[in-house]
């Protein structure tokens, strides 16, 4: 390979089987995790000289007796002493399944949310401890505190346990959601998980989420101006969409879903390409968007959901009628204030829209949000005083 520098995104790529090969010998979690990380350093080191036949088998040998040397040196943990006695023979890496499990085993019902991703990103994803706590805005020692509770909780878990393949996914969507921060993408770090989860099963859902993932993040470049500032969906410049994501996340999500098992990840999807296939906001399928909104309060009756669709009502219907969808949900819901001040700009009633506007930017959960909806009433309130409708 000469002197040319390792591919870190291939080599983080090989991390969930390498580390799956140790836990299923029967290293514990934790050991195993950090001795996958010394393995990966070593890599990085020798492969620009010498790049092995087989990396994955090589980081699975390396890892191994970077835990053996570890489980040496911690007499004070005898039950590890028993797996010095025979180093098992490289053999194959881990297998697909034993990946998946990995998956699981980093989304354990037992940890917290937060603690779920912080130990995907880590052990999974690969990144390091101080590259999720600058995605997360935290102190690099409270998240390592965090990424060390949660590798103590899930290290007398045995690997092949069956897990959840739902949760999991949640994890990645909240990673998703999580956008970018710092130094770390992480809504491209969620895409890069998704499809390496991709390749482990044949779930319509993982397909479904990978989809959204990949419709989304091809709305990104528009999504805010050089100053920082939030355009709206319906005035963001789509010649700056990616047509190769929406191609991609559009080709993906109709072969799952000729699978004919829907789930909320596909159901989401679709909306989300029905946007994407819009050469113009006026030629939005709304009837459609409506129409799976239905099907996504069916898969899940969530009230988040159900506020969207009281949105997407008003578009397809009319703003009187998304106001009286709006009206049966709870206005503590996340949103339902700005969803109820944009239905009122659009029926007309601009003083109240104003004063919505100004209680949905206090109740705002970043600054770029509050900042938008503040503007939005600023913008509202000239057109009153100078006897604007």
């Amino acid at each position: 390979m000469g002197a040319d520098a390792v591919d870190e995104g291939r080599l983080r790529d090989l991390i969930p089987g390498v580390l799956a090969a140790l836990v299923h010998r029967g290293a514990d979690f934790a050991t195993a995790e950090d001795a996958v990380q010394e393995a990966l350093i070593r890599a990085v080191e020798t492969w620009p000289n010498r790049r092995p036949e087989d990396p994955k088998g090589w980081l699975v040998t390396t890892a191994w007796r970077c835990f053996l040397d570890l489980a040496r040196s911690d007499t004070a943990r005898r039950r590890r002493e028993l797996l010095v006695s025979e180093e098992p023979p490289p053999g194959p890496a881990a297998t697909v399944d034993e990946t998946l499990q990995l998956y699981f085993l980093c989304a354990h019902p037992s940890l917290t949310p937060a603690s779920a991703v912080a130990l995907t990103l880590r052990a999974v994803g690969g990144l390091t401890t101080r590259q999720i706590a600058q995605a997360y805005l935290v102190p690099e020692a409270t998240m390592a505190q965090r990424i060390s509770r949660a590798k103590r909780t899930v290290s007398e878990v045995r690997l092949d346990r069956p897990g959840d393949l739902r949760t999991v996914l949640r994890v990645l969507y909240l990673v998703f959601n999580e956008g970018y921060s710092g130094d770390v993408d992480l809504a491209a770090e969620a895409i890069r998980l998704a499809r390496q989860l991709a390749t482990t099963t044949d779930d319509p859902e993982v397909a479904g989420l990978l989809a959204l993932f990949l419709l989304h993040h091809a709305r990104r470049p528009a999504r805010t101006r050089a100053d920082g500032s939030l355009v709206p969906l319906a005035e963001q410049d789509r010649g700056l969409w990616r047509r190769d994501l929406i191609a991609e996340g559009i080709a993906i999500l109709q072969a799952a879903l000729a699978r004919d098992r829907l789930g909320e990840y596909q159901a989401q999807a679709a909306i989300a390409a029905l946007h994407a296939d819009a050469q113009t906001a006026e030629e939005t399928d709304w009837v459609q968007i409506v129409e799976w909104y239905d099907e996504l309060v069916r898969l899940t009756d969530s009230p988040v959901v159900r506020l969207n669709r009281a949105v997407a009502v008003g578009e397809a219907d009319g703003p009187h009628a998304g106001l009286a969808a709006l009206a049966g949900l709870d206005p503590k819901l996340p949103r339902y204030t700005a969803s109820s001040a944009y239905l009122h700009e659009r029926a007309g009633d601009i003083a109240t829209a104003a004063r919505l506007y100004v209680e949905a930017a206090a109740q705002a959960q970043n600054l770029a949000e509050r900042n938008h909806l503040t503007l939005r009433a600023a913008a509202l309130r000239q057109r009153l005083s100078s006897g604007g409708v």
